[in-house]
């Protein structure tokens, strides 16, 4: 199938922006591969500290002549996702040496839980904590004894993070092993109602603790489709995961010889083998271009927006948001996990999963067929999925067809024409808003704006029965240098609640809205934000917003719009408190939303 025009116009388009930058990357990447396997050229002083608690594996590893894997772990068990990787060094130390190899913890990611955090104050470091996971990892790697790395995260910004140190460290193999998916709970959808029936005094505590129990109840990824498992897909589809493995569930015996299996795989591509593949030359343009089409193609979380430019700056490449709205014109949305649908990722899986998507859109001529992979040379081997057959493991073709079209639906017949990501601009500035969950008739808002400078302000105002009539909701001065750009995610229900009476309601923020979110209509991520003076500063209550999803504008309607000062806020609460005392430093250096909101780029 010949490659989809604006594919491939986008990718020529990003190769072009990028060349100055990639071409500096890639010769620095050759220039430390070329310098052979690390640890031949440590002393032997060096060297004895590296190997003193290896045990068995001491003389491998002074031998230096088999590859040494290093583990870069994200574990911790407040994370439900990241709870199974306790035992994973274990496992694969195991499987390294069976594989004629060796492999050693580099070194432990931070890695919060955004459910634990918000609405709280710890959620000013979420955003932030990417870069920290990014320059953990960092330091992991720099002992400078590893032929490969494994990197064990999962979450919202632990993958990000984690691709930031990979492609930095470009010159070794990297293979990301997942952990899979919870089982199925509560449904999303149950949630959901009980979380509007708190928010309007419906029911008490109680209950909205109980649903959310049973909801959240055991090991693995949350069920709905937000960031952990949009992270998940893009791994898949990036070619960082082996050919299906992002949604087997924990604690099967697929998922453990799916593990296995990735040691053996980095073992097999290291710079001491016959197949060595680098890091720095998997996350090329095809790669990124790939990724943006499995968001726009399963209605991924809008913090991959955010992600991908820091992601795809690590590597030299220059990612704009009018990549990301041009190949959503051309990718239809050919998924419904909630918050899109009421299925959760484990029925995705069963109906086909990313391996039926994935099979769909090449042909389709959607994706770069050609795209190198930690599995082999071509993306046509994720059209497979794994099978224990007599526990042993191999890879067999998918289905080829959808097993529950309400859940997953042929590129050709697809649940909306568009991937449903879109560009805004106008003179409130620059943003992306997600419509694939927003029903057509709420796609154009105009109303008066209500302005915030806080979450907790506007749930006040719901509370106080303030909102009778249409309107835009703005909340400002709750982007990266404001205040760490938090997720606005708790404002969910009380949104949902005034658009399920009948108002029609908007957010405008700079700030952001968590994965799960979805049929309110957000202009998020707005540019430049209010703490830099940007457009959102010059707005006053009782301005007439448009907020056009359809023709891609966010703009004010008011004469004197340009002429008025930009008002200022006191941030001072933002500064301490919770650790945030200890990323100010990050608050002041911060980029803009758009291009990654990273202070590293």
């Amino acid at each position: 199938m010949t490659l989809n025009a604006t594919i491939a116009r986008v990718t020529d388009r990003i190769r072009a922006r990028s060349e100055g930058l990639r071409g500096d990357y890639l010769a620095r990447m050759r220039a430390a591969a070329e310098a052979g396997p690390a640890r031949g050229h440590l002393a032997c002083g060096n060297q004895a500290h590296a190997y003193a608690a290896m045990a068995e594996d001491k003389a491998a590893l002074a031998a230096g002549r088999v590859p040494n894997l290093g583990i870069v772990t994200a574990y911790n068990d407040m994370l439900s996702a990241h709870q199974p990787y306790e035992d994973y060094p274990r496992t694969i130390r195991a499987a390294a040496r069976a594989a004629g190899a060796t492999a050693q913890v580099a070194g432990g990611v931070p890695a919060m839980c955004d459910g634990v955090t918000q609405g709280q104050p710890g959620m000013e470091l979420s955003l932030f904590s990417r870069d920290v996971i990014a320059l953990a990892a960092g330091v992991a790697l720099s002992h400078n004894t590893f032929d490969a790395a494994l990197y064990l995260g999962v979450c919202d910004k632990i993958v990000p993070g984690l691709i930031i140190a990979a492609a930095t460290f470009s010159h070794i193999p990297a293979v990301f092993v997942p952990a899979g998916p919870m089982t199925s709970g509560l449904p999303n959808d149950e949630k959901a109602k009980v979380r509007q029936q708190f928010a309007t005094g419906e029911v008490g505590r109680d209950k909205l603790m109980e649903a959310e129990m049973a909801s959240y109840h055991g090991p693995g990824t949350c069920t709905f489709y937000g960031t952990a498992n949009t992270n998940q897909m893009l791994m898949e589809f990036m070619g960082l995961h082996l050919p299906g493995a992002s949604f087997v569930n924990p604690g099967t015996p697929l998922r453990e010889a799916l593990t296995t299996a990735a040691v053996e795989r980095a073992a097999a591509i290291t710079a001491l083998g016959n197949d060595y593949r680098p890091a720095g030359e998997i996350l090329d343009e095809r790669a990124f271009v790939n990724g943006l089409v499995g968001l726009m193609a399963t209605g991924g979380s809008t913090n991959l927006v955010l992600h991908l430019p820091a992601m795809a700056r690590a590597a030299g490449i220059v990612l704009d948001l009018e990549d990301f709205a041009d190949i959503s014109d051309v990718v239809p949305l050919m998924a419904k996990v909630y918050p899109n649908g009421l299925a959760d990722v484990n029925h995705f899986h069963a109906a086909g999963g990313l391996g039926y998507m994935i099979g769909e859109l090449l042909d389709a001529g959607l994706l770069h067929p050609d795209a190198r992979t930690v599995a082999g040379d071509g993306l046509d081997l994720y059209r497979q999925e794994p099978k224990l057959i007599d526990g042993k493991l191999g890879w067999q073709p998918g289905s080829g067809t959808t097993l529950n079209d309400r859940i997953l639906r042929p590129a050709g017949d697809a649940f909306a024409r568009t991937g449903g990501l879109k560009q805004l601009s106008g003179n409130l500035g620059r943003g992306v808003i997600k419509v694939s969950a927003v029903a057509p008739e709420r796609h154009v808002i105009e109303a008066p704006a209500r302005i915030f400078h806080d979450q907790d302000a506007v749930k006040a105002a719901f509370k106080r029965g303030e909102f009778t009539s249409d309107t835009v909701v703005v909340v400002r001065f709750q982007g990266p240098r404001a205040n760490g750009m938090p997720e606005l995610h708790s404002l969910t229900p009380t949104l949902s609640v005034l658009q399920e009476r009948g108002l029609k309601v908007a957010l405008v923020t700079d700030g952001r809205m968590s994965g799960a979110s979805g049929k309110v209509p957000a202009a998020i991520h707005v540019a430049p934000e209010a703490a830099m003076g940007g457009p959102l500063a010059r707005l006053r209550d009782g301005d007439l917003v448009r907020l056009d999803a359809v023709a891609g504008t966010l703009s004010v309607l008011a004469e004197d719009f340009d002429r008025r000062d930009p008002v200022t806020a006191d941030l001072s609460g933002n500064s301490h408190g919770i650790g945030r005392e200890m990323f100010e430093t990050f608050r002041r250096n911060v980029g803009n939303a758009t291009e990654g909101a990273s202070v590293l780029f």
